[in-house]
């Protein structure tokens, strides 16, 4: 998808324009005209914003023949900066440095409050000079020019320490006016080309969450696609997703984040000032979360500007999204948080799509459920209570001892069957409001289900109380993880032999308690650049919860196949 950026305005008439003023001036401008208009060709080139930014400061300090150059990006408050792009400034200086300056005070601020062109000898001498942080080096001579696009204040562009020791003369002012003129219309731009950019990928996002959500596929993969779209649209430290807990309040069911958290599972409280906003469709806005008193839970320390939205969709709230950034981090623009709202709004749309979706396929499997368990009952129970009443019959007519013993355990054969089967009619009835399995009958489940395309049944071994220690959070976590990992050793394994091991008396290597999974088959291994995909997903679920996930040797021959290892704390 390609967006179409507007008509902008013709660089060589602009050029035309700002170089008219030149006529009638000495011959050493004169003279530097050739070099102004090669430097506005290099400022006009490229549309990617920051690229821009960087291109026009190495071009200003050469023009001035400065030692640096930066720009000073006004915020949308116009009270501050919201980026600051330099030149000059090595990586190891900017790292002595630390924090880039906010524009609120010093000269910088006073710039941003009275935009125009300032020329000093000796700034550290101008009574506006809040002085320079430790490691900032030396600077005396300054020139600072406002630069506008479509007639509104983008920034400023400085320029400090004219190389050779001297100061900035009238030549250099006019060459930076004429310059900043250009960048003006090259910042310009680069906005529209960016905004066009950003507004695309928010809207290929929206359709990867919608795919995910429609897809049929596991509920709690498509609400981790969710939390990794939005954590990568809004370039934020994290993406979360909030569903409502059934004690109230918010609780986080799916998280994305550059590093590993232990999000997964936490309940913010229903007073918490931020649910109450989110439950009743309010979208908030967080400057810093590691400070702001309405974030009331720890988690919020870690992060600064953040953004919260509710998933909202026919006027009914199923949850909310968070996309934080970290500490001293931007703040998100008007046009963020604006994106962001739709991507919010499309992926609740999405949401109560697929969650009809899968009421339609829950109902007719219980359909389905409730015809096989008529058929049980009508047609395969009572054709064995006949074969049953017929080998009795047999039995009776039989003088041979043999055959008579032998006659008798076939129908007591039949009658446990038949229990089996009233047991499995049962099951089958069960609504969906029935209290869920144990963990041990479910990995039993899925060792089951896994026999039948396997062509054997896995074995299995169970260590520790697993139903009473491991809870609700880490027990579907870890039913997933084991999901994957036959599902693996089926597609790509060629495994004859597997076994199942959960252990839910291990010390984990921080010292707490956990629980351990391990798969091993004795298959082909994992090939060399083969897919990973399954592996990273079994990574991604423990982390979240604190845990880790790691693969090694299988139970074959010379350590053939595989060994699967999935932990997480109790």
């Amino acid at each position: 998808m390609t967006a179409a950026v507007p008509d902008a305005p013709d660089p060589l008439d602009a050029a035309t324009q700002a170089t008219r003023s030149l006529h009638g001036l000495s011959t050493e401008l004169t003279a530097r005209v050739p070099q102004l208009l090669e430097a506005m060709r290099s400022v006009g080139t490229g549309l990617e914003l920051h690229t821009t930014l960087d291109r026009i400061c190495e071009t200003a300090a050469e023009l001035a023949d400065a030692r640096y150059a930066a720009i000073g990006v006004v915020d949308e408050e116009g009270d501050g900066l919201s980026d600051f792009v330099t030149f000059g400034v090595g990586d190891d200086v900017a790292r002595r440095i630390g924090r880039r300056p906010d524009g609120h005070a010093g000269l910088l601020g006073a710039l941003i409050q009275d935009p125009q062109t300032i020329r000093l000898a000796d700034l550290s001498a101008d009574p506006r000079a809040a002085g320079f942080p430790p490691g900032h080096p030396p600077m005396r001579s300054f020139l600072g020019v406002p630069i506008r696009v479509q007639g509104e204040i983008f920034g400023n562009l400085y320029l400090a320490e004219k190389n050779g020791g001297g100061e900035f003369n009238d030549y250099d002012v006019h060459m930076v006016r004429v310059l900043a003129t250009e960048a003006g219309i090259a910042i310009g731009n680069a906005r529209l080309y960016e905004a066009a950019r950003q507004r695309e990928r928010w809207i290929d996002g929206s359709v990867a969450v919608t795919t995910a959500l429609l897809s049929g596929g596991d509920a709690d993969d498509a609400l981790t696609v969710v939390a990794e779209q939005a954590r990568r649209l809004a370039d934020a430290a994290a993406g979360i997703v909030l569903l409502p807990a059934e004690e109230g309040g918010l609780e986080i069911v799916a998280a994305s984040s550059t590093h590993p958290t232990k999000s997964l599972g936490v309940v913010i409280p229903p007073e918490s000032p931020v649910v109450e906003r989110l439950m009743e469709g309010e979208a908030v806005f967080v400057a810093d979360a590691s400070t702001d008193v309405r974030m009331v839970h720890r988690l919020s320390d870690q992060y600064g500007p953040a953004m919260l939205l509710p998933l909202q969709s026919g006027g009914r709230v199923l949850g909310a999204l968070a996309t934080p950034r970290g500490r001293g981090a931007r703040q998100f623009t008007e046009a963020e948080r604006t994106l962001a709202t739709q991507f919010a709004s499309q992926a609740a749309l999405a949401l109560m799509m697929a969650e009809a979706q899968r009421d339609r396929e829950r109902l007719a499997v219980y359909e389905d459920r409730d015809r096989i368990a008529r058929d049980l009952h009508d047609l395969v129970i009572q054709r064995l209570f006949a074969t049953g009443m017929m080998l009795e019959s047999a039995q009776r007519k039989s003088v041979v001892p043999a055959v008579q013993e032998g006659v008798g355990k076939a129908v007591d054969e039949l009658d446990v069957t038949i229990q089996e089967i009233r047991t499995a009619i049962f099951a089958l009835q069960q609504g969906p409001a029935e209290a869920p399995s144990g963990l041990r009958t479910r990995v039993l489940r899925e060792i089951n289900m896994a026999a039948v395309p396997l062509g054997f049944k896995p074995s299995h071994r169970f260590l520790g109380a697993i139903d009473a220690t491991v809870g609700e959070l880490t027990g579907k976590n870890l039913i997933a993880a084991l999901r994957e990992a036959l599902s693996n050793a089926f597609r790509h394994s060629g495994a004859s032999r597997i076994e199942v091991v959960l252990d839910a008396g291990v010390t984990l290597p921080d010292g707490t308690p956990g629980v351990r999974l391990t798969v091993a088959d004795d298959g082909v291994g994992i090939p060399e650049g083969g897919r990973r995909s399954g592996l990273r997903n079994l990574a991604r679920r423990a982390e979240s919860l604190g845990g880790a996930s790691w693969c090694g040797p299988g139970i074959g021959e010379d350590d053939g196949g595989t060994t699967v290892v999935w932990e997480a704390p109790l």
